[in-house]
């Protein structure tokens, strides 16, 4: 007697039921650990979401990518500079009128490049199936990521389908990989070392690798139809290079856009070295542009910045 291997495959996550609502803030509800995908091998992929109470019709959606060198991390964590907000920044966002997904992606200890981008693009499809379910209107979304989560927001961006991201916000973020060696100050990077966090994230040095660096580049994906962006990075960063966020800016702007880049004076990475109020300034200045990238017809927010 044969057995029925097919029964031991998981169940489909967009049949799944959704978690049981809390209320961690005054007017917001939050889904916490909803599986959206089990990849071959690896883990079950949850993501947080976060909700509007009282929302009259479907809200647009902003995609939080959190960092961590691609090998870290906590999935809800916008870092140092925002772990005593109350109530914290997704919650605000959800307050504003926005839905809010955080998910889970592979590690580079768990699975190299492209796994990272697909898991962001099947969270999309997720997000796309669950809408009715969930009061999302998802032809309004907006990736945003910080670090290696901007990172991995920009390459998904990128690479959707034409119409897919109505915006897309990078704090701090890699997206020149081959240029790093130029970017970094001499004798900090070493493009054939096979132990730092890009190479871990492509599987091998990238000087061993150079189509790999160049696909996991957002710089290389820059196109006629990218979304509008929004670049923020301080001058002072010692671990990704503001020239990183410039040289997207660039490829953008060859490519017939005009992204909104902000370079922050005296911030280094996660924002160390601003005031208090550069930093909420630097989620503000967020949540404007979200706003305005996913407006309704008919509201009045001032045009999208970053199409040419």
């Amino acid at each position: 007697m044969t057995f029925p291997f097919h029964l031991l495959a998981p169940p489909d996550p967009a049949t799944l039921p959704l978690p049981r609502p809390a209320r961690p803030a005054d007017g917001v509800t939050l889904l916490r650990g909803a599986v959206y995908a089990v990849p071959d091998g690896s883990r079950p992929l949850a993501v947080d979401v976060w909700l509007p109470e009282d929302a009259t019709g479907p809200v647009p959606v902003v995609v939080f990518v959190h960092g961590g060198g691609w090998r870290t991390g906590l999935r809800d964590d916008l870092g140092p500079r925002f772990r005593d907000w109350r109530p914290g920044p997704f919650a605000r966002l959800a307050q504003a009128g926005f839905a809010v997904a955080c998910p889970d992606y592979r590690l580079s200890g768990e699975a190299p490049h492209p796994a990272q981008r697909d898991d962001l693009a099947a969270l999309l499809d997720w997000l796309r199936t669950r809408a009715a379910d969930l009061g999302l209107d998802t032809g309004r979304t907006v990736l945003w990521g910080e670090s290696a989560g901007g990172h991995l927001a920009a390459l998904t961006a990128l690479t959707q389908p034409t119409g897919t991201i109505s915006g897309c916000v990078t704090w701090y973020a890699p997206t020149d990989l081959p240029a790093l060696a130029e970017d970094r100050p001499e004798g900090t990077y070493d493009p054939r070392d096979a132990t730092g966090f890009e190479a871990l994230l492509l599987g091998g040095a990238p000087a061993d690798l150079p189509e790999a660096a160049r696909d996991a580049s957002p710089v290389a994906h820059a196109g006629a139809d990218s979304p509008p962006f929004l670049l923020l990075h301080g001058t002072d960063d010692v671990l990704i290079p503001a020239r990183q966020s410039v040289r997207l800016a660039e490829a953008l702007r060859a490519a017939g856009h005009h992204p909104d880049l902000r370079l922050l004076s005296g911030g280094n990475h996660l924002w160390v070295g601003l005031s208090d109020a550069d930093v909420a300034e630097c989620y503000t200045r967020t949540v404007e542009f979200a706003r305005r990238c996913t407006a309704a017809d008919g509201e009045v927010t001032g045009a999208p910045p970053g199409r040419g």
